[in-house]
């Protein structure tokens, strides 16, 4: 089956999964010892945390639909990435979706982020900090020609570049999602120190954020990791496969969604300490 056809399938999915779910009636952590479990796409974590909405070098948004949460791992990995990208002149990170409080599945937006180990971090960098308005109803820049293919260099920063090769070169760091036309411009303008492209990962939609995925914490032993991702840079075949993909996906009639079941401590979490209302 050709990529495009698997690309629709899963937006279809994505669109077809609207009811609200437990985890969205949760409002507070679940107390005890930090643990991510399942998978990240199939999850939910003990002992969360919440990140600080006006931290140093970096700022929250849309904090008012409670996806700040994370694995303290998480914290301490957008601690050191700001940490850098002021060291650097960057400019103020923009935080996007996190977790909920114990993780799980969101109604819409995402089918990862349920294992307090992924963080969505916007693809600019204002000099200046954002008001409360700004951060409560934020406007996205897409980088992405409407064709798919490039990104609009009119638009495209250099520290955009830096901001994705720093936070690639993390030692937690296992993937970074991007669209496939910001891949290519990373490719373009990485020159000779490439070690870092492997972990850039081409996905659809990602036009004006990359999305960041942690490996599963030591002590976390029910996290499930991913598979181990190719050798190499990523820039050959696998790159130019997404790119020759059609700008506009076929349509696809959404289905009713198979949605795996949970893992038994995901679901007794959800038994054994919250009420649905």
């Amino acid at each position: 089956m050709k990529k495009w056809y698997l690309v629709a399938a899963a937006l279809a999915f994505s669109a077809s999964v609207t009811a609200a779910t437990p985890w969205q009636k949760v409002k507070e952590p679940v107390p005890g010892a930090p643990q991510s479990i399942g998978g990240f796409s199939n999850g939910c974590i003990i002992g969360a945390q919440p990140l600080e909405l006006q931290g140093e070098g970096y700022q929250v948004m849309r904090s008012q639909q409670l996806r700040y949460f994370g694995h303290p791992d998480l914290l301490s990995f957008i601690d050191r990435l700001t940490t850098e990208t002021q060291a650097n002149g960057l400019g103020n990170v923009l935080v996007g979706d996190m977790g909920m409080p114990a993780g799980g599945r969101f109604a819409t937006g995402h089918a990862s982020h349920q294992s307090g180990l992924d963080v969505d971090i916007w693809l600019q960098l204002p000099n200046s900090r954002w008001s409360d308005t700004q951060l409560k109803n934020p406007k996205a820049i897409d980088l992405v020609s409407d064709d798919g293919k490039r990104v609009v260099e009119s638009l495209w920063q250099p520290q955009v570049g830096e901001l994705i090769k720093l936070a690639a070169s993390d030692r937690d760091v296992t993937r970074i999602f991007v669209n496939p036309a910001i891949k290519q411009k990373l490719c373009q303008t990485a020159g000779t120190d490439r070690t870092w492209l492997r972990k850039v990962r081409p996905w659809f939609g990602h036009r004006a954020h990359m999305h960041v995925r942690l490996r599963c914490p030591a002590d976390s032993r029910e996290c499930e990791e991913q598979a181990a991702i190719p050798v190499g840079d990523g820039c050959g075949a696998e790159l130019t496969s997404w790119l020759e993909a059609p700008a506009k996906l076929p349509n696809a009639k959404p289905k009713d969604p198979v949605i795996p079941e949970p893992p038994a401590a995901c679901k007794a979490l959800i038994v054994n300490n919250f009420k649905a209302e």
